[in-house]
């Protein structure tokens, strides 16, 4: 019954016919697959996320098809999924593309960019706009093949040992940033550091750092960050939503059947809401918490966000001359980014701003 409910939750009656799901699903093959995560375990949000996506393939094929997720180093190191998808060492992985602009800057648009799409622009984009299409063309040449598969929503950001009153303040901080936002705050003279998690709260407490950035406030609760800087900014220009996706190595996808692929496929759009929905269910109690123990949340100042604007802009003018894959995919996300802004802008936007004037 359970596995049912998924299929037909999941859009899928067009493809099982009625009242013969169970016959077609026993025709196809036992598979075994391995997922590496970029992610550790404690991280219930985001690696939850990948083992949501295995569940629902495990129960929509009655347990003939099954994912077995692993975490951050167990498989792979974390920033090594992309190598280890692309030459066939693991058949999948679920990671947040941005970790790999080294290789390729175009990698972020699957994932964030400063002062980018919000999360449900980017989920229109992905499947409604060119994003899917144009990434999947831009993945061939890793031998990938992609899923959108979770997102946090826009994040903060971050914890800083000094108050930020100005763009001034910004100018030889060391803080810990990845992939494009420690770009742009290079531009205004901040020095990025790439920290994993697990050592930021260290480097913060001996001063190795002056700030850092996680993700949000359920997830850096866990990491107890309030207690060596307390101050709270808000928002993360770099990374207005952040989406995650599972990479499978195209020869493992091509292997399939249409029933299996069309259950995967399924399967990371579930998991896909099921990831931000922990997100905006636990993020407020958890910011309340953090207030209480002692968090001081402020607003980044209007100099710094204009200073951060106008870098990021130079940034992608730089990427458009010298990148390719970029410039292929960047007019199109632009466009539909402006679209967006203003769609938003006018009504949930809007609507937004009335109830928290109202102090709910």
């Amino acid at each position: 019954m359970e596995r049912r409910k998924f299929l037909q939750g999941a859009g899928m009656a067009g493809i099982l016919a009625a009242g013969t799901a169970p016959a077609i699903v026993n025709a196809q093959q036992q598979i075994r697959w391995r997922l590496a995560s970029s992610f550790p375990k404690s991280l219930d949000t985001v690696f939850g996320a990948s083992e949501a996506f295995a569940k629902y393939v495990s129960d929509a094929t009655g347990g003939k098809f099954v994912i077995s997720v692993h975490p951050a180093g167990e498989l792979v190191p974390a920033f090594g999924v992309v190598d280890a998808v692309q030459q066939g060492t693991i058949e999948c992985a679920h990671t947040a593309p941005y970790y790999f602009f080294g290789k390729d800057e175009t990698f972020a648009f699957d994932c964030t960019i400063p002062f980018g799409m919000t999360s449900r622009a980017m989920s229109a984009w992905m499947f409604e706009g060119n994003g899917l299409k144009l990434m999947r063309e831009f993945y061939a040449q890793f031998n990938i093949v992609n899923f959108p598969c979770g997102n946090t929503g826009a994040q903060m950001g971050g914890w800083f040992r000094k108050e930020i009153k100005s763009v001034k303040d910004v100018e030889g901080l060391k803080m810990r940033i990845g992939g494009f936002g420690g770009r742009v705050l290079a531009k205004l003279g901040a020095v990025p550091q790439n920290i994993p998690a697990g050592e930021i709260y260290q480097s913060l407490e001996k001063g190795t750092i002056d700030a850092a950035e996680w993700i949000g406030p359920y997830d850096d609760l866990k990491l107890g960050l309030h207690k060596v800087a307390q101050n709270y900014y808000f928002p993360a220009w770099w990374e207005g939503s952040t989406q995650f996706s599972v990479y499978i190595n195209d020869k493992q996808w091509n292997g399939l059947s249409a029933e299996y692929k069309a259950i995967v496929e399924q399967a990371s759009r579930a998991a896909h809401v099921t990831c931000q929905a922990r997100y905006d269910a636990r993020n407020p109690s958890a910011l309340k918490q953090l207030i209480a123990e002692g968090a001081k949340l402020s607003r980044f100042p209007k100099d710094f966000m204009d200073a951060a604007f106008k870098a990021s802009r130079e940034v992608y003018a730089e990427l458009n001359e010298k990148n390719a894959n970029w410039k292929k995919v960047y007019p199109d996300y632009s466009r539909f980014l402006a679209d967006q802004v203003q769609w938003e802008s006018v009504a949930e936007g809007n609507y937004a701003q009335y109830l928290a004037s109202q102090k709910l």
